[in-house]
């Protein structure tokens, strides 16, 4: 409290007086809208060059351009490299799947979960290329049905 006012109540008291004094300035600027307090963007503009006041010219008179030198035109960026396929997403054999999951008859169902989520880590088809993912998904269909087969061998405890 500020002499008996809240913070908020002395601000608002100071605005209402500087609002009054604005009000007898902009009777007498013709080029202010009555009512608004606020500058707008052409009292912003005063003392600025007239070629600067041009739409998208202020950049360009703040550049050092040699007029010599003229508009330099950058290459075009070469085009982004193929993908390579990697390796293993070539093979789509349920054999060669069969083989790097290295399902065993002493695996037990945390062993095949295991198995599963690093397999799924290394080909899920949100993780390749969009031109590999057709491979990609084949190999996680493999992979899924041989681990769901290997746990329905499993003797059920």
């Amino acid at each position: 409290m500020l002499f008996g006012q809240s913070v908020f109540q002395s601000v608002l008291e100071r605005l209402k007086a500087e609002d009054e004094t604005d009000e007898d300035a902009e009777a007498r600027a013709a080029h202010r809208v009555p009512g608004l307090a606020t500058g707008l963007a052409f009292d912003v503009m005063q003392g600025v060059s007239a070629a600067s006041q041009r739409v998208g010219q202020a950049y360009f008179d703040n550049l050092d351009l040699d007029a010599a030198a003229g508009v330099v035109e950058k290459p075009a960026p070469a085009p982004p490299p193929e993908p390579v396929m990697p390796d293993h997403l070539a093979r789509i054999a349920p054999e060669e799947i069969a083989a790097e999951l290295a399902i065993a008859a002493a695996d037990t169902q945390q062993t095949l979960n295991e198995k599963r989520r690093a397999f799924a880590k290394a080909n899920h088809p949100d993780g390749v290329a969009e031109p590999f993912r057709d491979n990609a998904n084949r190999r996680m269909m493999i992979a899924n049905l041989l681990i769901d087969e290997a746990m329905r061998r499993l003797p059920h405890s």
